[in-house]
């Protein structure tokens, strides 16, 4: 693998701010940027807050049985001894569970926490476990049900679970039955060329399957691609580990008046400097969910109590504390609140983010501070864009760059394939236009002279031999493409590969592509990968 820095435009400017300057925005943040002694400060804060958060042992017992189940690595094992023991701290990142684990980005924001966590381990001299935090509460089916993949013939095909009836439940709830995994799995095979990978990466995908859910088949995926990297995997629709979470969210009830307040303030904030909101502030959000009859229902605060905007269900504080109690299962973080749980939970020494993630991770700056908290170090992302052999010869052949693609080919494709008119016909049949009219016009005005009426015939006349001159036009053009086909669908296999449906390869295609072509030896070669926390866009040619 070769890798090139790519540096990319765009983004959310709050989250370029961060990347780039963070001393600009740190106030927004409450946290430090990622340095070797902003580790260690990091880590000393955490051995004094340790009675802050969960109890150590009891969260090891919760992901062990969950681990045994999805993840069940010797390594996994280590590390959540590890993690049981005084002094571990964790680099987390995490995701929804996205079907057959969904885009690329997934699998390089477990490869960051998996590199990071060993580089702050060795810098620290203590144990750093990676942990991929699986957002198993989220009820939006829609962003989860479908991926896509790159086929035989270079096409972007999608592939989708149909399932109407998925409701508002969170994604870990919804039980998906043989029958409905069965389409999406026999078009992957399908699509997929023919591999010495193959068989091992559909019967993976198959037993995956078998769990009967969205998330316990993306946890099996991602058990078996880096279990043998420690990476401990966590359900946040775990029930067990909602149990754990009871004081916590009894904290957020009790404080949720002053908690709102902070994001509020820091909002208006953000957007005073001129950033853009990744992520809604509301006012009257309790910025909780209830589920409630299996629908997971947003709770809001009117008229001194906790209702959704349906008015579905109505509680007055102390009735909420009492169904904590009794019913923990029952509650659920929002994107606001989800960062102070994963906080409660674990020693995080530092999360891994994506662009998106780091601008609205801004908003909740003064809530840690609300709570007793302090944010966690901020690593970005790694991110790539992966160039196979063949394309690399395509783009150097076209005189393309990366940039290139990402700005759009179709007027660069325009004017190369005008440049293979060597005889110049497109040139000539516009001058022969111009010179026929020029014939013409004189002519038509002569003709009127002997009857008025043959002025406009003679126009009708000129513009049907015009009509006709650009009809054969056309058609040399077309066998002009025609003969430059091959060619043509090079261009389209470029940009369908690296910017699919105008995106980053990374937002749209599955990994099971590359482990067809490649095998896991392909996976293993990016975990080798120098680590680059700056945010930069790099390109691995194959």
């Amino acid at each position: 693998m070769n890798v090139v820095p790519e540096p990319l435009p765009g983004g959310p400017a709050l989250a370029r701010r961060v990347m780039d300057s963070y001393e600009t925005v740190a106030h927004l943040y409450g946290g430090d940027f990622l340095t070797e002694e902003n580790k260690r400060l990091r880590a000393a804060w955490l051995d004094q807050s340790e009675n802050l958060r969960a109890d150590r042992s009891e969260l090891a017992e919760v992901l062990r049985a969950y681990n045994s189940r999805y993840n069940n690595h010797e390594k996994v094992r280590a590390s959540l001894d590890l993690l049981e023991q005084p002094g571990t701290l964790v680099v987390a990142g995490g995701q929804q569970s996205g079907l057959f684990t969904g885009p690329l980005l997934v699998i390089y924001k477990a490869i960051t926490a998996i590199l990071a966590a060993k580089e702050a381990s060795r810098e620290l001299g203590r144990p750093v476990v990676p942990l991929f935090w699986i957002a198993g509460e989220d009820h939006d089916w829609d962003e989860v049900n479908h991926t896509y993949v790159l086929n035989r013939s270079g096409e972007v095909k999608k592939l989708k679970i149909e399932l109407p009836d998925a409701g508002h439940s969170p994604v870990s709830y919804i039980n998906v039955e043989e029958e409905h995994w069965q389409g999406p799995l026999e078009q992957l095979e399908e699509l997929l060329q023919e591999s010495e990978f193959k068989a091992d990466m559909m019967e993976l995908m198959r037993t995956a399957s078998r769990e009967g859910g969205m998330s316990g088949a993306f946890a099996k995926i991602m058990g078996s691609l880096f279990g043998k990297y420690g990476l401990v995997l966590l359900d946040s629709a775990d029930p067990a580990l909602r149990r754990l979470e009871r004081p916590f969210f009894r904290s957020l009830i009790e404080n949720n008046d002053r908690l709102e307040a902070s994001y509020h303030q820091t909002a208006a904030d953000i957007k005073e400097e001129g950033f853009q909101l990744q992520a809604d502030v509301t006012a009257g959000s309790a910025n909780l969910f209830y589920i409630h009859e299996g629908a997971r229902l947003l709770l809001i605060k009117q008229d001194g109590l906790f209702t959704d905007r349906k008015d579905t269900i109505s509680f007055s504080r102390e009735e909420l504390l009492d169904l904590l109690d009794r019913h923990p299962e029952r509650f659920s973080n929002n994107v606001l609140t989800r960062p102070l749980m994963q906080d409660y939970l674990l020693p995080v020494l530092a999360t891994v983010l994506g662009q998106g993630e780091i601008s609205y991770w801004g908003i909740t700056g003064r809530a840690f501070a609300q709570m007793g908290f302090r944010m966690p170090l901020i690593i970005p992302r790694m991110s790539f864009t992966i160039v196979e052999g063949t394309l690399h010869k395509h783009l150097e052949k076209y005189g393309l760059t990366f940039a290139d693609v990402q700005g759009g080919l179709e007027e660069k494709k325009r004017r190369w394939l005008e440049a293979q008119d060597e005889l110049e016909l497109a040139r000539r049949f516009e001058e022969a236009k111009v010179a026929f009219a020029a014939m013409y016009d004189p002519l038509i005005e002569q003709i009127g002279t002997v009857q008025v009426g043959l002025i406009k015939l003679g126009g009708s006349n000129k513009e049907k031999i015009l009509d006709q001159i650009s009809f054969l036009q056309h058609k040399v053009q077309d066998a002009m493409a025609k003969q430059n086909e091959a060619a043509l669908r090079q261009w389209e296999r470029i940009e369908r590969s690296l910017m699919p449906l105008g995106k980053l390869q990374e937002r749209v295609y599955n990994i099971n592509y590359y482990l067809n072509r490649y095998g896991r030896s392909w996976l293993d070669g990016l975990m080798e990968l120098p680590t680059d926390y700056s945010g930069t866009h790099r390109i691995i040619h194959m």
